[in-house]
């Protein structure tokens, strides 16, 4: 059975979570803020994600990074952190207030 999700539906579940940062918070100063992004997303699909959760703001530069899993150990077991991938997106206009951390 076909999937009855509308494109605006898939946008708004691109974006996870902004990823706060001593690093992603020294980049918010040249108007680039964070985000963990669904893996399939392309970064068409996290531009418009980003203009339509934050109005009146333009995307002029999306950077995607892959982030592999990692192998971790809790006492004598073992597994693997989810692997996953971020988007550092370069915004034009008014800024972030929620992200901004003022």
């Amino acid at each position: 059975m076909a999937s009855t999700r509308t494109n605006k539906e898939r946008l708004y579940d691109i974006i996870k979570k902004p990823l706060i940062s001593e690093k992603s918070m020294m980049a918010v100063q040249m108007g680039q803020y964070t985000f963990e992004v669904d893996k399939d997303a392309s970064k068409v699909e996290i531009a418009q994600a980003i203009e339509l959760a934050y109005p009146n703001r333009k995307v002029k530069k999306v950077r995607t990074v892959y982030m592999p899993s990692h192998e971790k150990r809790l006492g004598m077991k073992f597994g693997r952190t989810q692997s996953g991938k971020k988007a550092i997106v370069t915004i034009e206009g008014d800024p972030i207030e929620e992200l901004t951390g003022v």
